[in-house]
Parts: structure tokens; C-alpha cells; sequence
């Protein structure tokens, strides 16, 4: 194995589930090894505690304009285990890909990140800017390791690692998460008319939402398409023979970039307002806001990149994408983003998780050609 290949095959070795999720060990002993990697370096190396005993790692290499910096930023934690049809920690090399979770989402692309400053620190070469690299935690359940991050942080430009297909992502989409509540009237079931049944009356609030998908559908974004709303939960009613008096769902608002969530949470109230007899609220606080990335074309990061693509023979359009990241929370610090990596979003989280591991070289080649292009 190259040596990028043997550090994306000692990250996946290495359990980082979220300690969210059950039996989640957390990102402790990963931080670890990217720790050490870069002391072995003679890089500087630092960590900056989000939770206890779970940290960012952040390496710097300088830059000949110490008034420049580029940002490569990955996550360090991955999703849950659980139903994965492949020994989720064991990594195998099968057909020129890598299996085991975490492989693709986003270990390959943390593991190009951190040989692409190792090898110019090796090489001798000192970029034109100074380049920070950090592997943070928790961007599966709640952000909080980019917006620590992102306090007080100064950039001219950021590269996010997620699986790309090795696409400069220059769009994605936000999302709006919140539990929308049925009031209604408990009564004995042998007597429902002396009662107000908050499930049916939360059918009819369904209804209302599948119908606004027409109006989502007429709004297009040119590089992600249109929003969608989601229903993933319901609950309600206590037993069967009561009338149920509550009843809740949760939704999950996919935003375009540039949606504020603001103008999406009231477009909901007015719907909600606008049936009758019916006691409908969005509850406070609504579960997850993040707002979409939305970086313009002429960007010097988004520039600087289709270049580099384009000197590789790879695809140099840049492009959207339907799921939200770190990439977001650092354009709204003030830093230009894209996002980019190997691998495919449509195998990340899956029962068999992989990366093409051609796909990891190409990535690698890519980071080293950005941070010597980027001035």
C-alpha cells in the first residue's frame, strides 16, 4: 500500500462511531493518532477540546505570506455500526476499494488532507500561504466541532472533506429540523364525539405538507434542484381506547442555498394557520437549523480549484450537492468554501461502506496542487 493508502487503512481500523450514537466510543483515540502523525512530521500540532475528552487536531504549516491561510478541514467522527454488513473496523482492499465505516465518509479524504501536508513539509516546500489543517469532531450529530473552530478563526479559503467523486462543491443544501404539534381534546373511545382526535386532525396537517411539495418543486436551485420536506416521526395517542388528545411530527425542511430557515419556518406557520378548527404549532425549538453553503463561481478558492482539475483531466465544473457539512458553518465565519473528496456520497453510511482508492491518489494530488497554486 502507498503510504496515504496505509494511514486511510489505520483510520478505518480505528472505531470513531459518534459518542451520540449508541456505544459510540467518540474521536479520542483518533485525534490521537492525527496527533502523533504530525509530531512524527516535526509539524506543529495542537488540540483545542470541544468536548471532554473530545478534541479537534489542528496542524500548521506556514506559508511564505503569513497574512494568507488555507484551511483543510475533515471530520473525524462516523456514523453508527449498526446493520453494517461488513466487519465495520477490519479494512479490506477488494477491487481497488476499500470497505469498512468511514472508509468514504470522510476518513479518505482526511487521510489526503493530512499526506498532502506531510509531503510538502517533506519536500521541503513552503506553500505561499499558511495552511491549517484540522480534523474536528462531531459533524454527524450536532456541528460543535466546526463552530468551535470557527471562533475567532481568519482564512482566505477552505477545503471541506467529504465524498465528492473528487467535484469541487462550490453549493449545498441547508436543512431545518422541527416538531410540528396537534392539539386536540381527550375523551373516552366509546364516546369520540365528545372528543377532539389530535391523530386524524394530524392527518389532515400531512396532507397539507405533501401538497406544498408542488411549491417546493417550482423553486429550482441550478446546481442542487428544488427543496423537500420529509416526514420521519410521528407520535401519538396513549392507548386505544382513549381519544388522543397530542399528536407530533418531526420534519426534515431540506433548504436551497441561500433559504434563510427563518423565511422556511414562517411559510410553515402560515400553512398551519391556514386550515381550519385545527390546533397546529411548530414547536420551540426547532431541532436542527443549518443553512445551506452557497460560494460564488468567481471565488479564488473555487477558481483556484477548477484549475488544479482541470491540470488533472478531472471534471473542473464546479457543482452542488443535496446534503449539508462543515462547509457551511465556515462561509458563514467569513471563510470561502468548497467541499471535496474521493469517494461517493451514495456509500457513505451505507451497510458496506468503501472508497475507490484511485480516487484517494487523485484526491491527494489534488490537495498538494492547491495549497502551491493557492496565493
Amino acid at each position: 500500500m502507498s503510504p496515504v493508502i496505509q494511514t486511510l487503512a489505520d483510520l478505518v481500523r480505528i472505531n470513531s462511531v459518534n459518542s451520540s450514537y449508541e456505544g459510540g466510543p467518540g474521536e479520542r483515540e483518533i485525534a490521537t493518532y492525527v496527533r502523533r502523525f504530525f509530531e512524527q512530521q516535526s509539524i506543529e500540532v495542537w488540540e483545542q477540546e470541544v468536548f471532554p475528552g473530545r478534541p479537534n487536531v489542528l496542524a500548521r504549516l506556514p506559508g511564505m505570506n503569513p497574512g494568507r491561510r488555507i484551511v483543510l478541514e475533515a471530520h473525524t467522527d462516523t456514523v453508527s455500526v449498526q446493520g453494517m454488513t461488513i466487519p465495520p473496523f477490519e479494512p479490506t482492499i477488494r477491487d481497488g476499494k476499500m470497505w469498512g465505516r468511514g472508509s468514504c465518509d470522510t476518513k479518505a479524504g482526511l487521510a489526503a488532507m493530512m499526506h498532502a501536508v506531510a509531503s510538502l513539509k517533506e519536500q521541503g516546500l513552503t506553500p505561499p500561504c499558511e495552511v491549517l489543517l484540522a480534523a474536528v469532531v462531531d459533524e454527524e450529530f450536532s456541528y460543535r466541532g466546526v463552530v468551535s473552530l470557527c471562533e475567532g478563526l481568519k482564512a482566505d479559503a477552505a477545503i471541506v472533506a467529504e465524498p465528492t467523486e473528487l467535484r469541487a462543491v462550490i453549493a449545498t443544501k441547508g436543512v431545518l429540523r422541527c416538531r410540528i404539534v396537534v392539539q386536540g381534546k381527550a375523551a373516552h373511545s366509546s364516546k369520540p364525539h365528545l372528543g377532539v382526535n389530535a391523530i386524524s386532525q394530524m392527518a389532515k396537517v400531512i396532507a397539507a405538507l405533501e401538497a406544498d411539495q408542488e411549491w417546493l418543486s417550482a423553486r429550482q436551485h441550478p446546481l442542487v434542484g428544488s427543496g423537500t420536506c420529509n416526514i420521519g416521526v410521528i407520535r401519538g395517542g396513549v392507548q386505544v381506547n382513549f381519544v388522543p388528545d397530542r399528536c407530533a411530527i418531526e420534519i426534515d425542511r431540506r433548504l436551497l442555498p441561500g433559504e434563510r430557515a427563518e423565511d422556511a419556518v414562517m411559510h410553515y406557520r402560515q400553512l398551519l394557520a391556514s386550515l381550519p378548527g385545527i390546533q397546529a404549532h411548530i414547536e420551540e425549538p426547532l431541532l436542527l437549523v443549518d443553512e445551506g453553503l452557497d460560494t460564488s463561481a468567481d471565488a479564488a478558492v473555487v477558481q483556484v480549484a477548477t484549475a488544479v482539475l482541470g491540470e488533472l483531466g478531472l471534471n473542473a465544473a464546479p457543482s452542488g450537492v443535496p446534503f449539508g457539512c462543515d462547509a457551511s458553518k465556515l462561509s458563514r465565519a467569513g471563510v470561502p468554501s468548497i467541499v471535496f473528496g474521493p469517494g461517493s456520497i451514495d456509500r457513505a453510511h451505507t451497510v458496506d461502506e468503501y472508497v475507490e482508492l484511485d480516487q484517494v491518489e487523485q484526491a491527494l494530488e489534488f490537495q498538494k496542487r492547491f495549497l502551491l497554486a493557492f496565493t
